[in-house]
């Protein structure tokens, strides 16, 4: 039978795994249509440029790999600076260093060794040995850190982030912590980080070359229209959306960006990031976006981030992956196993947390 459809996929979608999945099938001939109700390309990691500087409007986001091929792939798109991430903390007017490193602990006991370092964490986390199995996230944190790192970069600012107490918190949100006993303040362990030079953008722009993009569009308001376009979907939103929420509403946490030009100032916090990890600042970090290409321009751009409860209406940002929200994902996923011509796939699609490194690779190894 004669196939008459216009395109092989459609892609809902024009974040980082719908504009993947473009970008291989494309050049593997086949005819994709991306939509996506966002007036813009890239999804969360969209940036725009303010004063010629690349302002990260949905939160910072920094490319890190120790894929190799992960990295030449993204690098011969775009070319990527060497932006390493070393957050800042701010509690109660004092800065101390992430992740948890000898500057840090310099910072909160004084300590100047390794071995001073270990026997004050040591110490603090034996007055919690008892904990055989820590029943939230606040008896977790005491018994992989001790009290002074908790109170003074975790409580709060867990607290912020999940909008409930510590006390209320699944434990598995920490499963872990790094410690390192060395100078060390770059956030990550990979091999490779950056940022792509000129913005995110310019790399979504080369990941939709020949494929034709429709935004503002919104794939609920003519779900048989788009359907019947292509032979198969690639769906890229919330899976509970999908199917209409029949088995429930999956749980997230949203955020909220409040972005501030700043005329004349030339640096305002001298760091890319800055945590606040007190429960009284309502923030939870602040964002000034030259630093992440070294900027020198006159003036510069500042976001204050807030967590927030996801509603209907706000953006899903962070999957809740408790055992509630787990199982009733199972239920979702059973049922898209069924659907021979959807695809679904991306942190929302997957109700899974993504790193972008972690997208692209997935999205490479793939068999289109």
């Amino acid at each position: 039978m004669e196939n008459n459809k216009q395109y092989d996929y459609l892609i809902v979608g024009a974040g980082l795994y719908g504009a993947m999945f473009a970008y291989r099938a494309i050049r593997q001939g086949k005819r994709c249509l991306v939509i996506d109700k966002n007036p813009h390309i890239g999804g969360g990691c969209y940036t725009d440029d303010v004063k010629g500087i690349q302002v990260h409007r949905y939160g910072p986001h920094i490319f890190h790999t120790s894929n190799k091929a992960v990295w030449d792939f993204v690098n011969d798109l775009v070319p990527f600076n060497n932006f390493i991430n070393s957050p800042i903390a701010c509690y109660r007017g004092r800065r101390y260093n992430l992740p948890f490193n000898m500057n840090t602990f310099h910072q909160l006991w004084g300590v100047e060794t390794p071995d001073e370092a270990r026997a004050i964490i040591d110490r603090q986390r034996a007055e919690y040995a008892d904990i055989a199995e820590p029943a939230n996230l606040e008896e977790q944190a005491l018994k992989l850190a001790g009290r002074d790192i908790y109170e003074t970069l975790i409580k709060g600012y867990s607290e912020k982030q999940w909008g409930m107490k510590a006390t209320e918190i699944p434990a598995f949100v920490i499963r872990r912590l790094p410690f390192r006993y060395e100078y060390n303040n770059n956030y990550f362990n990979d091999t490779y980080q950056g940022i792509p030079i000129g913005g995110y953008t310019r790399l979504f722009k080369r990941l939709l070359e020949g494929c034709e993009v429709r935004l503002r569009t919104d794939y609920f308001d003519a779900r048989a229209y788009f359907d019947g376009l292509a032979d198969k979907v690639v769906f890229t939103g919330c899976i509970d959306a999908y199917y209409d929420y029949c088995y429930g509403h999956l749980e997230f946490r949203s955020l909220r960006f409040e972005h501030k030009l700043l005329t004349g100032v030339h640096d305002y916090q001298g760091n890319a990031v800055v945590n606040y990890t007190e429960a009284e600042v309502p923030y939870t970090r602040c964002i000034e976006h030259k630093h992440f290409e070294f900027g020198q321009q006159p003036d510069t751009v500042i976001t204050y981030e807030y967590s927030r409860r996801w509603e209907k209406g706000a953006a899903p940002y962070y999957p809740i992956n408790n055992e509630r929200n787990n199982r009733l994902y199972a239920r979702y996923a059973e049922r898209a196993a069924q659907e021979p011509n959807v695809l679904f796939g991306g942190r929302l699609a997957e109700y899974k947390y993504y790193d972008m490194h972690q997208i692209v690779e997935k999205v490479l190894e793939m068999e289109l």
